[in-house]
């Protein structure tokens, strides 16, 4: 709890709402992230717990895994991640994950103080206050500041990059040592920034090395520390172009993004700087094309960026006549909305669901030594055993097997390898226990496939856990040694 109290000291001292000047536009900004931010503070998704696993193993002094007897294992994307948590993760997994919920918070409301200052101090209509109004509709800025994950911090390292000079490249430079598919926005905001600024020759050299150097070394270091420069999760979890653009489109309207920055012939009026600001953003929906997107609900990768994309809209709305700035922030808004009022209301209840999960969990996987799971996350707060995972975003030897990340062809054999002894498997929507049970319908691929190749073998019992808020339950199946 110190370090959390420090963090909002350095917030309360950094920004000074009350004595600053343009403190009004923070504290403005402030309020209307606080509203959806406090609705949303439930949301979660399973891949936070994985980091929390790994972090509580540091903290405990096992070292970076995220199994206890397994091996050395680039678990999650953002490297370090893990370390930033470990400082508060001695008791438990979920000690951990709550404290990531709580940084990501503090960052992102950071990151939309920072924005209304900023806009505050630019000349012109106030109207250039109204592209705020997206952070009191974005349920995507919101959750997935709190989801446990890393965006939060990132959506503050992506802001801090709107800073003029190099102190900007450095940022961009080290959200994309976080968040790869990052690189070709910061390359693009480094180097435009610098030709705004009348950089020359060395000036704009200085300008890409300091976007690029962060997230070449993480490269070198995850080279050495586990044979790849790149995240365990580009074999687990394949994707491919025709993904990649549904979700870029996805994201471009869903997040309010494209109708905000859609100006026509108002980007004249802009300066340089800002010009370079939304060339970049452009630029990253594009590598979100051909990176194949995500798999997460309300565009995570994409909402880093948001903040951005406020800023660029603020630019255009100081001198763009009142109808085109209402147009604009009215259909951004409006697309939010019916994201919140659909996805985002589903997402409050996800971690009171979870935490449900987990706890109903923990007797029926008592004395478990070898766990087989495609959702990892809270099967791994809810025990201390070793987890087979089916996914293979822990495991280097199944991230490499065919198949998605719901679909790995894993062989029997790795199976009897792993020494499994209990399977928790998703049953379909509305599917219940058949006789006998691996002759259930199960929800994925990977899934249907295990209970096959497990059908033989001498079952010692079986629970069901109901995942709250659908129709659909997990299986927890035992084998009798």
């Amino acid at each position: 709890m110190l370090q959390l109290a420090g963090i909002f000291s350095v917030l309360r001292r950094v920004l000074s709402l009350g004595s600053l000047p343009n403190g009004r536009g923070a504290l403005l900004a402030l309020i209307l992230a606080l509203v959806p931010l406090a609705l949303l503070r439930g949301f979660m998704v399973d891949d936070a717990l994985v980091t929390a696993r790994v972090a509580h193993h540091i903290a405990t002094g096992v070292g970076y895994r995220f199994n206890s007897d397994g091996p050395v294992v680039d678990a999650v994307t953002p490297l370090g991640w893990a370390y930033v948590l470990a400082a508060f993760a001695g008791s438990s997994v979920w000690r951990a994950f709550v404290a990531a919920k709580w940084i990501g918070a503090a960052s992102y409301a950071l990151a939309v103080m920072l924005l209304g200052r900023w806009i505050s101090a630019r000349a012109g209509s106030a109207w250039r206050f109204a592209p705020l109004l997206l952070l009191l509709c974005s349920a995507s800025l919101a959750a997935w500041a709190v989801s446990g994950m890393e965006t939060g911090f990132i959506t503050l390292l992506c802001t801090l990059s709107l800073a003029r000079g190099r102190a900007g490249a450095l940022a961009a430079g080290s959200a994309a040592a976080l968040r790869p598919e990052l690189m070709p926005w910061a390359m693009v905001l480094a180097f435009g920034s610098a030709v705004a600024r009348h950089e020359r020759a060395r000036g704009l050299g200085l300008a890409l090395a300091l976007a690029l150097a962060p997230p070449l070394a993480v490269a070198l270091v995850r080279q050495g520390l586990f044979g790849e420069p790149a995240p365990l999760a580009v074999w687990a979890k394949p994707s491919d172009l025709e993904h990649g653009l549904v979700y870029a489109v996805g994201a471009a309207f869903g997040t309010g993004a494209l109708p905000m920055l859609a100006a026509l012939g108002g980007y004249r009026s802009l300066d340089a700087h800002a010009r370079a600001v939304a060339l970049a953003v452009l630029v990253h929906f594009g590598a979100l094309v051909l990176s194949g997107g995500d798999w997460m609900a309300l565009y995570r990768l994409a909402t880093p960026l948001l903040p951005l994309v406020i800023f660029v809209c603020a630019g255009l709305a100081a001198r763009a006549p009142v109808w085109a700035t209402v147009s604009r922030v009215g259909s951004a808004c409006a697309l939010s909305v019916v994201v919140f009022a659909t996805t985002g209301v589903r997402a409050m209840k996800v971690g009171d669901h979870r935490a449900a999960l987990i706890e109903s969990a923990r007797q029926p996987l008592a004395g478990a030594r070898h766990v087989a799971a495609l959702d990892i996350g809270w099967v791994g707060a809810a025990t201390d055993a070793t987890i087979v995972d089916l996914a293979g975003i822990t495991d280097p030897v199944i991230a490499r097997l065919p198949g998605g990340h719901t679909s790995k062809r894993i062989p029997a054999e790795l199976l009897v390898q792993r020494r499994t002894d209990t399977w928790v498997l998703l049953l379909g929507k509305g599917e219940t226990l058949r006789s006998p049970w691996w002759s259930t319908h199960f929800d994925r691929a990977v899934e249907r496939r295990v209970a096959v190749l497990a059908r033989d073998i001498d079952v010692k019992s079986v629970a069901l856990l109901p995942l709250g808020g659908t129709n659909q339950r997990y299986a927890v199946i035992r084998a009798r040694y």
